[in-house]
């Protein structure tokens, strides 16, 4: 059997998991990305798991970087679960295709809804970011060129908390250092109250108080808004009112489609075994090359 057999296989067992996943449920979502993560080898890279970033049991990142990494650009990762569900084990292929992309790569959890709502999140986010700057000489990166990446919730986490003044001020993070924000399909602008999801704010908040395309500051760095021509989970009304938000506040941003992918494989494509799928890899790279 050829040796580049083994990713394709594993490749299709995810996808084939993945379908199961929809018709079932959440249930076996971590199944599927199991079978993706068994695809990856971090050989060849410096991998530090479950560094603490704060006091809380979930305040936890994993590192990922080049072995032989010098003044490397520094990303954070944010996975999604709708606030209430995700973990950084099952997004090991995120810090893998980072990594080997030639970034100083941190794949965070962070405190989950309904028993932490909003702004905890946030906070979390703020908070792991300002430790992967304060440690980045130690993987090869460079600590004032940062990136912050997120999908689903994730990508709400991150926008928020670098598009609003106060998160990063508060954790200590100039905001010069941040080079750039992805958000890959988050919910960036949605009347939380009518949708399940509202267990992650606080009782009786409105989304003026906590949207981020209502809290866009105009010195934010430049934006990529990653949107799935087939999500049939987050609406892409979301992205098109965080890039009006953006462009009234002078702020660069790029949104794009891609076509093909839903809301959970537009965020598998970022997998090195799975970019068959879509753009999404090729799209971040290109983002960070030209940010740096």
């Amino acid at each position: 059997m050829p040796l580049r057999s083994w990713p394709v296989r594993a490749a299709l067992s995810f996808l084939g998991l993945l379908a199961l996943s929809v018709s079932l449920g959440a249930c076996s979502a971590g199944d599927a990305q199991q079978a993706l993560n068994s695809a990856i080898s971090t050989r060849g890279l410096t991998v530090a798991a479950d560094q603490r970033y704060g006091p809380a049991e979930r305040n936890l990142l994993d590192v990922y970087a080049p072995a032989q990494a010098r003044n490397a650009p520094v990303v954070l990762f944010v996975h999604g679960g709708s606030w209430q569900g995700g973990d950084k084990a099952g997004h090991r292929f995120v810090g893998e295709s980072l990594a080997r992309a030639g970034y100083v790569t941190g794949v965070m959890n962070y405190r989950l809804a309904p028993q932490h709502r909003y702004p905890t999140y946030i906070q979390d986010t703020a908070a792991a970011l300002r430790w992967l700057r304060d440690h980045a000489r130690r993987f090869g990166g460079n600590p004032n060129n940062l990136f912050v990446v997120g999908h689903s919730a994730g990508a709400f986490n991150a926008v928020e908390a670098v598009d609003n003044a106060r998160w990063l001020r508060e954790a200590g993070v100039p905001i010069t250092a941040v080079r750039g924000v992805i958000g890959i399909a988050g919910p960036y602008s949605y009347d939380f109250r009518q949708y399940p999801s509202r267990v992650a704010f606080p009782e009786n908040a409105t989304p003026d108080e906590v949207m981020p395309d209502r809290h866009v500051r105009p010195d934010a760095p430049p934006h990529l808004l990653l949107v799935a021509a087939n999500d049939t989970t987050v609406h892409p009304q979301n992205a098109l009112n965080l890039e009006a938000a953006l462009q009234r506040a002078g702020v660069p941003v790029t949104r794009t489609v891609l076509p093909r992918v839903n809301h959970i494989t537009i965020v598998a494509a970022l997998a090195r075994p799975l970019t068959f799928l879509g753009g999404t890899r090729q799209a971040v790279i290109d983002f960070i090359e030209k940010n740096r």
